[in-house]
């Protein structure tokens, strides 16, 4: 029987990575998005239906969720919408920090409430949200940005528990540096004079040179893959060499030793 996705943020990165690779495997794809009608490659593949969604209008995520609830069965929900604001917390204006919350955190959450419902009555179903190296760790120029992905790790964790009892499974992909246009449409930046060395010193992270050692978002997205159907009772999946290296230091050496290791790096 076929199985049915439903993804958020699918115009590009890794939903939709998640959205090419599901439609292969002989999935049905509900790939949401902004703007739905400037997509060039998933409107041209079978079983791949196309829906606008904004993940920061409650509105719309709770009319689009009852229609599709209504006309498909979804086994698989994947919140992958989201975006980066990088900089320091000086520079921010406060509609960008809102704007950070409203779309990597509360987006998650309501796009979750409103199939849990559905998924409870069901008996069964996935939640997958995608979370951050920087969800597992803090890091300078990232403490919005960690904020939200910090909160969707507990937010998931909490969920997992109390879905449980309904045959209903929650899980986190930590992906880390991805080869994506995330550091360039999918980040917002703040800049302030006060941090201009420390602003310097990350940016070198974000180097044509440094992307190139990152992931492939297809790699990633097979990590998402391995989530949706490996039947394991596993909570976190920890995605991208550089994020697996980072949290096997921070689990073996402890919280502290890394936070020390983070700080020498910018002592300036």
């Amino acid at each position: 029987m076929q199985k049915t996705i439903f993804i958020t943020g699918a115009s590009t990165g890794l939903g939709k990575a998640a959205a090419l690779l599901f439609q292969s495997k002989g999935w049905q794809v509900i790939a949401t998005m902004r703007n739905p009608e400037k997509e060039t490659t998933l409107d041209k593949l079978d079983h791949v239906i196309l829906l606008p969604l904004d993940v920061t209008n409650l509105e719309q995520i709770n009319s689009t969720v009852k229609s599709v609830t209504e006309k498909y069965s979804v086994d698989v929900v994947l919140n992958n919408a989201g975006y980066g604001l990088i900089g320091p917390l000086e520079a921010f204006s406060d509609e960008q920090i809102q704007r950070q919350i409203e779309t990597n955190l509360l987006g998650v959450i309501r796009v979750s409430k409103a199939f849990t419902t559905y998924f409870r009555e069901k008996k069964n179903g996935i939640f997958i949200n995608i979370t951050s190296k920087f969800g597992l760790m803090g890091y300078p120029t990232c403490s919005v940005y960690s904020a939200t992905k910090f909160a969707i790790d507990g937010f998931s964790e909490s969920m997992a528990y109390e879905l449980a009892q309904f045959g209903i499974q929650v899980k986190l992909i930590a992906p880390g540096g991805m080869q994506t246009d995330f550091a360039g449409r999918s980040i917002d930046f703040g800049q302030h004079d006060a941090y201009n060395q420390l602003t310097i010193e990350v940016s070198k992270g974000y180097s044509a040179e440094k992307i190139a050692e990152y992931s492939k978002v297809e790699e990633v997205a097979q990590v998402v893959y391995e989530a949706a159907t490996d039947n394991k009772n596993q909570l976190r999946y920890i995605a991208g060499k550089d994020t697996i290296e980072m949290y096997q230091e921070r689990m073996e050496n402890g919280v502290e030793t890394q936070v020390q290791n983070i700080k020498a790096m910018f002592s300036f």
